[in-house]
């Protein structure tokens, strides 16, 4: 029997005790958005602590403003192969509420069946303690049966996620030396479909804007000033249909410098993809892709840049009508960034257009709604390749290299602050209702995710 085959078996004569130890972590209620809840945080990070130095690997729980940071390094100090790790998850989840939509307590975890397929019902059990302990319990796998991982280990376990990380960016700036490492290996993300495995190889970044014109000095009556008075309205109207053009495309000058079209490969693979552009439009009662033309919605949502309208306010929105042109209008606009685009500089062009376009005696008030920007491996990244392979093993299926529409700051951070690039595997799945009543991850999820995990250490220790 190999190394990995033994650490397999291992893994597959322990499941039900690895199940029991996420049954235990998941009746912590480390909800980290709510005060009520901050003793329930802090067990949650002792248990974490408690569970790594048992099985050897050197682990701390870090006071900070808000909840406990865990940082753990493997005490094993002798030379490894491959590169050294810094595997990254949240111990915290999102509030319950409303708890009268809940099939049972949340906190109760279980494993129940739902449409054929055995699952792990409660809170965080896919996001992100599920998904955690898919990693630790390939580490535990390996301890036990070899005394020691395939390659340097170290994890840093975050207890504020769910309410915007706001003590991570000083304790990465605190803690770069220790924390800095070859790789970044993040279990947050999720599978194409429950037989698929995935790696998220592009994120898109984020800028966050709003935009306030105003025109007179008070709101105006239409019938005495309607005509000569401006009406910020309308001037904001039509900035945001100066935006785009007709074929979708963001106007905003240098908006497309740094975005890379897609390799033939990562085409051709999406292409085969059984995404039906159709029925994903259908399930939110739509029938015509309104992006850019000459894309995919599959590649519109995972690997294009966007500018979109989140919310606009202007004058009199109460019951009933009143008759005002008003002395200001906001519009709040998020613009989705792929590849190298930059996000200050995007911020910096978006206000400029907005400038270009206002009458002399109007002003314009801005205010940022955050920025970070996308995140993309190349196919060509040696670990991502070994990643790819480890996944087709367990899962005897070719590996997606997917995009993710959404933004996961921690990968620029990790990159901009500690100089790593990030390797994203996940074993979620869409239908896992997280951050909504009734989450589950399914039982094949977890464990054929730790399975996947002693792989993947497996093979990054091979040249």
């Amino acid at each position: 029997m190999s190394q990995l085959d033994s650490v397999l078996a291992q893994i597959d004569a322990n499941l039900d005790r690895s199940i029991e130890k996420l049954f235990t972590f998941i009746r912590f209620k480390s909800i980290s958005t709510d005060p009520d809840f901050k003793e329930e945080c802090k067990k949650a990070a002792d248990w974490i602590v408690g569970e790594l130095n048992g099985i050897g690997i050197d682990a701390k729980a870090h006071e900070t403003p808000g909840h406990p940071m865990v940082v753990a390094h493997d005490s094993d100090t002798s030379e490894k192969a491959g590169p050294s790790v810094l595997f990254y998850a949240h111990y915290d989840v999102q509030p319950i509420d409303p708890i009268e939509l809940w099939e049972r307590d949340p906190f109760d975890p279980q494993i129940i069946e739902r449409n054929g397929v055995k699952v792990i019902f409660g809170r965080g059990s896919s996001d992100d303690k599920g998904q955690m302990l898919t990693f630790i319990e390939a580490c535990r796998a390996y301890k036990e049966v070899h005394g020691s991982l395939p390659i340097a280990v170290s994890l840093l376990l975050e207890g504020e996620e769910e309410s915007g990380s706001p003590s991570l960016l000083p304790f990465l700036n605190a803690h770069k030396d220790e924390l800095s490492r070859d790789l970044a290996l993040v279990c947050d993300t999720a599978m194409f479909d429950s037989e698929t495995p995935s790696i998220t190889t592009m994120l898109r970044g984020l800028v966050g804007e709003e935009v306030t014109i105003i025109a007179a000095n008070r709101d105006l009556h239409s019938g005495s000033y309607g005509g000569p008075a401006a009406n910020p309205i309308r001037i904001l109207s039509h900035i945001l249909a100066d935006l785009h053009d007709e074929t979708g495309r963001v106007q905003i000058p240098d908006f497309y410098e740094g975005v890379e079209e897609l390799t033939p490969d990562v085409k051709a693979q999406w292409d085969a993809l059984p995404f039906d552009d159709k029925e994903f439009l259908a399930d939110v009662g739509l029938s015509i892709p309104a992006g850019e033309t000459g894309y995919s919605v599959y590649e519109q949502l995972n690997a294009r840049p966007t500018c979109e309208f989140n919310g606009i306010t202007g004058g009199y929105t109460g019951a009933g009508f009143k008759t005002v042109i008003p002395s200001k209008a906001s519009v709040k606009i998020s613009c989705r960034l792929v590849g190298k685009q930059d996000p200050y500089k995007i911020r910096e062009n978006l206000r400029a257009f907005v400038k270009a376009r206002l009458p002399e005696d109007c002003e314009v008030v801005f205010a940022e709604h955050g920025a970070g920007p996308g995140h993309s491996l190349s196919a060509d990244f040696p670990p991502l390749k070994k990643g790819a392979a480890a996944l087709k093993d367990e899962w005897n299926k070719d590996t997606i290299m997917m995009g993710m529409g959404g933004s996961i700051p921690i990968v620029g951070e990790f990159k901009s602050i500690l100089g790593m690039d990030s390797m994203l595997v996940g074993f979620a799945l869409e239908n896992d209702n997280i951050h909504s009543p009734n989450e589950k991850y399914d039982l094949q999820s977890y464990h054929k995710g730790i399975r996947s995990w002693a792989r993947i250490l497996d093979a990054l220790a091979k040249d």
